[in-house]
């Protein structure tokens, strides 16, 4: 199977290097990577650029776009800029992060995972950070989540949930919108990956409102959303972020925001989130 890697690049010189180094040392080599450039103002088209000199089957894109960090858009339009420029010859698709250290099976054993399972259209592993010279699993998500910093997708998969969405909450309607589809989503718990930066590392205040509009695009409505802004502001240890999501949940829906998925699909996403609520209290 043919697997090809986009990485949507902001200012990762400290990273770009240990992310590009694990993935030229896979054991099963990707066919093409390329790095998106995403108007960085330090050297990571340079170290991108020394990376694709030895190794043709990278190549670095630039893309001109505001400094500014919104969680979803930006990172996804830099993704779709690296997407355009691949030709259909793959099997997998792979969005990956620039701060990342892969271990060196990590796409043997997600090709694996795909070739024994038609079925499956989504795989991945799980993120682990540094914390007192420990690298501990990143808790933010549900063990049956894959995290976006890392996404593969199988072709099929990929084009039926219509390409990846440039909003908060993409990688929550990708997989959403694959169980409405019939397709699996696969985590690997033996699949560690050292996730170097942490989550939201970037994110402006603007952005604390995003969380709650994202739970109003997904078709949540008030209930879900109320209980998925709860259990997150805990993960996080953060209580008081419940109320910015809340507030980014009405002001969502006092402004009309456009749902990223059709009333049929948002149907069937408040049944699943249901269901898997009844299933941890009973």
């Amino acid at each position: 199977m043919n697997y090809y890697i986009v990485i949507p690049a902001y200012n990762e010189e400290a990273f770009i290097a240990l992310t590009l180094q694990s993935l030229i040392s896979q054991t099963v080599l990707p066919k093409k990577v390329v790095v998106v450039n995403d108007n960085s103002t330090d050297k990571t088209a340079e170290i991108v650029l020394a990376f694709a000199k030895d190794n043709p089957f990278i190549t670095l894109v630039n893309k001109t776009s505001e400094a500014i960090h919104l969680p979803g858009s930006k990172v996804i339009q830099a993704f779709h800029k690296g997407f355009e420029t691949l030709d259909d010859n793959y099997d997998i698709i792979v969005k990956l992060d620039g701060d990342l250290i892969i271990p060196n099976n990590y796409f043997e054993t997600i090709l694996n995972i795909f070739k024994n399972d038609p079925t499956v259209g989504m795989a991945g592993g799980f993120a682990y950070v540094e914390k007192n010279g420990e690298w501990i699993l990143e808790n933010l998500t549900d063990k049956d989540h894959i995290r976006g910093a890392f996404k593969a997708y199988r072709k099929e998969c990929f084009l039926q949930i219509g390409n990846l969405k440039p909003a908060m909450g993409w990688d929550t309607v990708d997989e959403l919108l694959s169980k409405f589809y019939n397709w699996k989503v696969v985590t690997d718990a033996s699949l560690i990956i050292k996730h170097l930066k942490p989550t939201g590392a970037n994110y402006n205040k603007a952005a604390r409102y995003k969380q709650g509009e994202s739970f109003y695009t997904l078709g949540y409505g008030f209930f879900i959303t109320t209980i998925s802004s709860a259990k997150l502001a805990m993960m996080k240890k953060k209580p008081l972020l419940f109320f910015d999501y809340i507030k980014g949940f009405w002001k969502a829906k006092k402004a009309k925001t456009p749902l990223l998925v059709t009333n049929d699909q948002a149907r069937f996403i408040r049944n699943y989130r249901l269901q898997k609520m009844k299933q941890k209290l009973f």
